[in-house]
């Protein structure tokens, strides 16, 4: 008898769903039912759960946007700020707007690191107001990890476009076949772009190198592929991976590839330190330039190439944006003893690049080549001599005039070498 009623109460729920007004949208809205008849019965096997929602349900929890509804980002004619590891921190990239940059990219971000949730990761994500036109840049060799990273990503971080990195030639990410390795992985290059382009709802763009070994070229083949595959924009870097940073850029090559990737947007990265660089660069045919190097050796190209001048930037100017940086860096990473230390230690990667900087006053040849060795020179006060200075213990004093002493026993040794020559 007890089972029959049972049998007979089940009956009169599941008649309540059928005749439930919202029980045919409910499939289609993933279980948000808003009938108060069915919020007091049991789930039905059919039907999802009710999900918690904040706020009223809108077609964008819904519906897919479509690629052609894509947020869109103009590219054209640029001044791109690239991804620097480790120097292209924020602050770094606040001085750089001050002084024009267009684009900025965060530093590249480890998918790996980012799924585990690792704050530090997830730190290189952030933007500061000021950038208006901001991407991050996320390194990875599988699809299904990155697929899943541009969702978080896409849900989590306020960012205007995405950046997949291609172009990184260092061996502890090469080898596992993220970087320059995605290049020669075709297939799993296309499965990661269209997956993450699949879930992103801002643009993808693609980093690039001009291949890995110095004399077997094949970005042509892929930026050919590439537009099929749903990328916004493309970026390349006119070496290969061999050859890392020696040996100038091919901007011929980077000229012909400009060309096949019409109608998608191409930049092009490497050796552009001065605006008759740049302006050099712009006649290949390419829609911007990347400035890299460039920007840490001064970060005020942006304003010499919008304006069309070689600045003799003054010690004294030089060390007020290094000052600029440091009330910047202690504002982002806090101004205690810790804070403190974080601010100097980039301060220093800094400085290992900026000490290659020659006075456009000093020069007997205007302009200073990016790969050309910085000769010894006397400056024209104390203060420009000590920052042309390679010496570690020089950057050091630089340092204390700006954050104080360092702490007993300090040792700093940079991340990337001063220089670019073997």
């Amino acid at each position: 008898t007890l089972s029959n009623n049972k049998d007979k109460k089940e009956q009169q729920e599941n008649g309540k769903i059928q005749n439930c007004v919202c029980y045919k949208s409910h499939k289609s809205l993933h279980g948000f039912c808003h009938s108060p008849e069915l919020s007091t019965l049991p789930t039905c096997p059919d039907i999802q759960p009710p999900v918690k929602t904040v706020g009223p349900l809108t077609d964008a929890d819904v519906i897919k946007l479509r690629p052609c509804e894509k947020k869109k980002v103009d590219f054209q004619d640029k001044l791109y700020l690239a991804p620097l590891t480790t120097c292209g921190n924020l602050p770094f990239r606040r001085v750089c707007k001050r002084f024009g940059a267009d684009i900025t990219c965060g530093e590249m971000a480890m998918c790996t690191n980012l799924l585990q949730g690792h704050q530090s990761e997830w730190a290189l994500l952030k933007r500061h107001e000021s950038e208006d036109l901001f991407g991050v840049q996320v390194e990875g060799c599988f699809p299904d990890t990155m697929t899943r990273c541009a969702e978080l990503i896409s849900n989590y971080a306020d960012v205007n476009f995405v950046d997949i990195n291609s172009g990184c030639p260092i061996d502890l990410v090469y080898k596992k076949g993220g970087g320059c390795g995605l290049m020669t992985r075709t297939r799993k290059f296309e499965q990661i772009i269209k997956g993450m382009n699949y879930v992103l709802d801002v643009p993808l763009t693609v980093k690039i190198r001009t291949g890995v070994q110095e004399k077997s070229s094949i970005a042509h083949k892929l930026i050919g592929e590439m537009k099929n595959w749903g990328v916004s924009m493309v970026t390349l870097h006119g070496r290969s991976r061999e050859q890392r940073y020696t040996k100038l850029a091919d901007w011929d090559y980077i000229s012909t590839c400009a060309k096949l990737a019409n109608p998608v947007p191409l930049f092009g990265n490497g050796d552009i330190l001065s605006y008759e660089d740049a302006v050099k660069a712009k006649e290949t045919g390419v829609s911007g330039v990347m400035i890299a190097r460039g920007a840490l050796i001064k970060p005020w190209i942006f304003t010499e190439i919008k304006e069309s001048r070689h600045w003799d930037v003054s010690s004294s100017e030089r060390l007020d944006i290094l000052r600029d940086f440091t009330n910047f860096g202690l504002e982002h990473w806090g101004s205690d003893t810790r804070g403190v230390e974080k601010t100097r230690n980039f301060l220093l990667e800094w400085l290992s690049f900026m000490c290659r900087y020659i006075p456009v006053g000093l020069l007997e040849r205007v302009p200073q080549k990016i790969n050309e060795r910085p000769p010894y020179y006397m400056g024209r006060n104390f203060l420009e001599s000590l920052m042309a200075s390679q010496n570690v213990d020089d950057w050091i004093r630089i340092s204390e005039m700006l954050l104080g002493p360092v702490p007993k026993n300090f040792n700093f040794l940079p991340k990337h070498k001063a220089n670019s020559y073997k």
